[in-house]
């Protein structure tokens, strides 16, 4: 699959939702640094893309960056609630807890 999506991308073709499907199959393959770089360009094309906001989020508190996993969940709940998108934000603020929990900081 991932190597699919990498020719799509080399021949030329470079949009959120590629993208978005290049960093999900890197992540599914444990690749945090890669999926990160894909899902980064993802919300680059799409800032409202909150499917890939939440994916970067998560790929980011996979490799350790829990502060970007943060600030990646934080615009992912502003452009879903600006989308009307109610379940992904409310997924997103609960993945932002966990991870507030997990540090021992304060809820948002």
């Amino acid at each position: 699959m991932r190597a699919a999506l990498e020719k799509l991308l080399a021949a030329g073709r470079d949009d959120a939702l590629l993208r978005f499907s290049l960093g999900n199959a890197c992540l599914q393959e444990r690749d945090t640094a890669a999926a990160t770089g894909h899902l980064r360009r993802a919300v680059e094309h799409d800032p409202a893309y909150s499917a890939a906001w939440k994916l970067l989020g998560k790929a980011l508190d996979e490799s350790g960056d829990h502060a970007g996993a943060a600030a990646a969940w934080r615009s992912g709940i502003e452009a879903a609630e600006a989308r009307g998108d109610v379940q992904a934000a409310k997924e997103m603020q609960v993945f932002l807890k966990r991870l507030q929990k997990r540090a021992g900081d304060a809820p948002a």
